[in-house]
């Protein structure tokens, strides 16, 4: 262990005794040594006692820096292991980081293109056009085509805080799950996991770039949706070359009502973008709060949105969004039977639920929600609700799922805010029962068989030499196959033949011990047993002697 990583570790260790989050653990769980600890070696007393537990975590992970302020973020979304008061708080942590200098930015993206920033790039500009916890954005001109473009750089030495950090973490899950017991409903360990997997892909810019492309490509035809132009030549694990955008920021609706913008179509598309995304496309940007959308500023009245940082990407497997198109369809014709069942056929809670109490409990959080207008009725919060009951019935929510509930959780709030009075089942419900026409009938299975026919009409001059090959191996087994039965049925008659024999020698022999006992004529007695023995021998010649055929 390095020293960074001790001075590292005790700070983190300082902040969890200065906000009291030793506290957190139940004192019947929590070891002998942490008293000691805490009043022998580290001096350090609870300064915080009179926030809630809530508050306090918000304020360790604000003071621990990016790293846990977006494990914070993250875990707000997780509704399925938090209560309200916990999510509430965790909400309200924002990512405000100050630039780093502009000389490291300069050495950074030189490193990763190996040559001069002026070989490809004029006019760049050493005041960063934005700052974030893992990476800084500066402006520029790109050479070959006087475009201007936007250099996303990561922070110096960024992979090796973040590294540090999560083995932190981690080690603290596992002592934690260690604490609290299997039957925890927070999962530590799990959670730190799917952290893990996000963060580490954020570092990597070129796959954010690849993201990008794919995105782009999915929309490329779209009036609701553009993605920058992603020059990948430029684009390497630390530096990301891509189109400049001049967009309204979706947060600023002064400046969009200001240019007259069509606020219903706009959340309408929103919400159409979200569909199109997950099942059309299933491939949906999963990290889509206000910093990361913009407004086209041309033709207010027809308006797309503008989407950046593809970093976080999420995907479904089909079983899972068939059950989420049924879920969604469930609940608006409140079957909450269906739901139930939905929830268990997915694997999503265990199989051995009381599948009728969990049907009353379903019931319990939809039903208020139809005193509602359609038009305030939210699928985010439905989905919250949902896995918020579920949770105690031991449900099982896979990491995908947790990217999309936060993603539609952001749409919706963008769709709102722009305009009040949208109406999600109107705008949704032609999307689902499309979509789910095309899974299931016959439009289904004829979509399958055309996907399918690239591969079959690839495989089809084959066929001929195949049915040969395998019509010639049958008679072969056909041919093998008689042998094996004529020797079968040789065997038998050889062996019907002999237990024949054996069988008579053995009443012959038991008929002449008979006489023989009852001093009856000893010459039919010694002639029944010399024919037994006659029949016992012959019998024992005759047997087959090899078995194996």
């Amino acid at each position: 262990m390095t020293t960074a990583s001790i001075r590292r570790g005790y700070h983190v260790i300082k902040t969890i005794l200065h906000f009291g989050l030793d506290d957190l653990i139940p004192r019947h769980k929590k070891p002998w040594y942490f008293s000691m600890l805490r009043n022998g070696l580290f001096w350090i007393r609870n300064k915080h006692k009179n926030k809630s537990p809530a508050e306090r975590l918000k304020l360790a992970m604000q003071d621990l820096g990016p790293v846990y302020i977006k494990l914070g973020q993250m875990l707000s979304t997780r509704r399925d292991l938090l209560d309200d008061e916990w999510a509430y708080q965790l909400a309200m942590l924002q990512d405000r980081v100050p630039p780093f200098d502009s000389a490291l930015a300069r050495q950074a993206i030189e490193a990763e293109l190996g040559a001069p920033i002026s070989t490809y790039f004029d006019d760049f500009d050493d005041t960063p056009l934005a700052s974030a916890s893992i990476s800084q954005v500066h402006t520029a001109t790109l050479k070959s085509n006087g475009k201007d473009v936007v250099l996303k750089v990561l922070r110096p030495n960024v992979e090796q805080q973040i590294l540090a950090d999560l083995q932190l973490m981690i080690q603290t899950a596992n002592i934690l799950e260690t604490l609290l017991g299997d039957g925890n409903r927070l999962r530590p360990a799990e959670v730190i996991e799917d952290y893990r997997t996000t963060i580490l892909g954020e570092l990597n810019l070129k796959l954010e770039a690849l993201n990008a492309i794919k995105l782009r490509n999915n929309f490329i035809d779209s009036n609701s949706l553009y993605v920058p132009f992603v020059y990948e030549e430029h684009s390497y694990k630390r530096l990301m070359v891509m189109e400049r955008i001049y967009g309204i920021p979706v947060s600023d609706t002064e400046a969009l009502r200001a240019q007259g913008t069509n606020f219903k179509l706009l959340a309408e598309r929103g919400v159409e973008l979200f569909f199109t995304q997950v099942f059309r496309d299933n491939f949906f940007h999963a990290d889509m709060h206000p910093g990361n959308i913009f407004i086209s500023r041309e033709h207010p009245d027809d308006p797309f949105y503008i989407g950046l940082d593809c970093g976080i990407m999420g995907t479904l497997t089909e079983v899972d969004k068939r059950y989420l198109a049924e879920n969604f369809l469930a609940f608006f014709n409140r079957d909450y039977h269906r739901i139930a069942q939905l929830y268990i056929e997915s694997g999503w809670v265990s199989e051995h639920t009381d599948i009728i109490a969990f049907e009353q409990a379903v019931k319990v959080v939809c039903e208020p929600m139809f005193n509602k207008p359609l038009d305030e009725i939210s699928f985010g919060h439905v989905l919250l609700e949902l896995f918020k009951t579920a949770r105690h019935f031991d449900i099982v929510v896979q990491p995908q799922l947790v990217l999309l509930e936060k993603t539609l959780l952001y749409i919706e709030g963008l769709g709102r805010q722009l305009y009040p009075q949208l109406d999600l089942w109107q705008t949704a419900k032609p999307f689902l029962e499309n979509w789910m026409s095309e899974q299931v009938g016959p439009k289904a299975l004829f979509n399958k068989v055309k996907s399918n026919a690239p591969f079959w009409a690839d495989k089809l001059p084959e066929f001929p030499e195949l049915i040969y090959d395998n019509l010639k191996l049958g008679r072969k087994l056909l041919g093998t196959q008689q042998q094996m039965l004529d020797k079968y049925l040789k065997y038998q008659h050889k062996s019907h033949k002999s237990n024949y024999l054996l069988i008579t020698s053995a009443v012959l022999l038991i008929c002449g011990t008979i006489l023989f006992t009852q001093n009856a004529t000893l010459w039919l007695a010694y002639t029944c047993i010399a024919s037994g023995c006659l029949f016992w021998a012959i019998g024992w010649r005759s047997m087959p002697k090899n078995r194996k055929f």
